[in-house]
C-alpha cells in the first residue's frame, strides 16, 4: 500500500493529456524549461564567463597550432 507502479502512473500520464491536451502540454515544458535555464544562468554569471575565456584560450591555442604546422609545410 503506497507503491506507486507503472500502471498507475500510465493511467494518470493519460487523464492529464486528455484534460490539457499535448498542445498546452508542449508550451508548458517549453516553459518550464526555458525559466530553469535562464535561473541557472542568473545564479551561476561568473561560470558563465569562465566557460567562454576558456573556449577562447582553446580557440587561440588551435589557431595558433594550425598556423604554425602550416608554417611548417610552407618552409619544407
Amino acid at each position: 500500500m503506497g507503491n506507486i507502479g507503472i500502471w498507475q502512473l500510465l493511467i494518470v500520464a493519460v487523464i492529464i493529456v486528455l484534460l490539457f491536451g499535448t498542445k498546452k502540454l508542449r508550451n508548458l515544458g517549453s516553459d518550464l524549461g526555458s525559466s530553469v535555464k535562464g535561473f541557472k544562468k542568473a545564479m551561476n554569471p561568473e561560470g558563465e564567463d569562465k566557460k567562454t575565456l576558456d573556449n577562447k584560450e582553446q580557440d587561440v591555442a588551435d589557431n595558433d597550432t594550425v598556423q604554425t604546422k602550416t608554417k611548417e609545410k610552407d618552409q619544407a
